[in-house]
């Protein structure tokens, strides 16, 4: 038999869940209880402050220079390294920009980022490179730039003029080679690079090329003085058909190319002084003569070959002879050697020019 509610019981039964307050069963604080703790939010650091330094590899010389084609690198030095940054670079010859390019900054050793971008002058000019990293919500804006490098036009000869003809005279002057610096491959800059080549092993012409702009941004090609304690002094190399003026301390003054003794007639070698000075051209066609033992002397001669070829004494050309005669003086010491000690110590009685 089904139960049937009667009007009053359903009545109460109503007015019971109206009285039943919003939110009921839910946990309630209890009174001066603190409210539920909230995790804070941390703030985003800083954009980081940023400087870059820029190396070019692959050039040398004082100023720095490099072939005109020849590849140059720039190696660059971010501190700090940030991740996912990038740098403008730039590349200028005589203000006029040949090279633009944006480089990824990578992750280098201790902290700092890097990277290298190898490219090369198609011309002659002064050559800079810029970078610039704008302002990023991580790093901040910085540029930086490199030292100035000079692209220079490495074959030339005699008669070739210009800003690479100056610098490659500048590079021989610097390493005291007998040289103007007039921007002219003139004779006497022809004579100047048959010295270096000399020094340095090439073929004895008067031209510069690859090769001795090469070993010119290396630095080689000094002098080695073999006898600082002679004071001022002059060195025959005759290894290397070279005559070098030595200050005293060893500084090198200048250094010429000569022709010394020819194998049937050599040079004779040993260490000796200046006796006698003739000045003018005597009847054997020797301009300048300083003598340093018997007929042997240092003179100019119309005839200077690249190699020995003398009748024993130590010819050099006539325009660089007055030069030396006036340098030299009596008493000033004369080492005559090869570099690997032999030669003949034999003073002989026919010495010729």
């Amino acid at each position: 038999m089904k139960a049937i509610l009667k009007p009053a019981a359903v009545g109460a039964a109503l007015a019971c869940l109206l009285a039943i307050p919003a939110g009921a069963g839910a946990e309630v604080p209890a009174a001066g209880a603190p409210a539920p703790a909230t995790t804070p939010t941390t703030p985003a650091p800083p954009p980081a402050a940023g400087r870059i330094r820029l190396v070019l590899q692959d050039v040398g010389g004082k100023p720095l220079f490099a072939g005109v084609g020849r590849r140059i690198v720039v190696r660059a030095i971010v501190t700090p390294y940030v991740a996912g940054q990038s740098v403008q670079l730039s590349v200028t010859r005589d203000g006029r920009r040949i090279l633009a390019r944006t480089v990824a900054v990578l992750a280098g050793a201790d902290g700092t980022g890097q990277f290298r971008v190898g490219f090369a002058s198609g011309g002659a000019g002064v050559l800079q490179v810029q970078a610039s990293h704008a302002a990023t919500a991580t790093q901040l804006a910085f540029a930086g730039r490199s030292a100035d490098v000079r692209a220079v036009n490495e074959n030339l000869g005699v008669g070739a003029v210009g800003a690479s003809v100056r610098l490659l005279q500048s590079e021989l002057a610097a390493l005291h080679y007998a040289v103007p610096v007039n921007g002219v491959l003139d004779e006497a800059t022809g004579r100047a690079l048959i010295a270096y080549r000399k020094m340095t092993g090439l073929e004895r012409i008067a031209y510069s090329g690859g090769q001795v702009f090469s070993r010119l941004a290396r630095g080689e090609g000094a002098f080695r003085v073999r006898y600082r304690g002679d004071g001022r002094h002059v060195e025959a190399d005759l290894t290397r058909q070279v005559l070098a003026e030595i200050e005293p301390g060893g500084r090198v003054r200048a250094i010429y190319t000569m022709s010394s003794g020819k194998p049937s007639t050599p040079t004779v070698i040993g260490r000796f002084r200046v006796y006698r000075k003739e000045p003018g051209i005597n009847s054997h066609g020797m301009v300048d003569s300083s003598y340093f033992i018997s007929g042997y002397a240092i003179h100019g001669y119309a005839e200077v070959p690249t190699y020995a070829a003398s009748h024993g004494c130590l010819r050099v050309p006539i325009p660089n002879a007055a030069e030396i005669y006036a340098w030299v003086g009596e008493g000033t010491p004369v080492d005559v050697y090869f570099e690997d000690g032999a030669g003949s110590s034999r003073v002989r009685s026919n010495v010729g020019p």
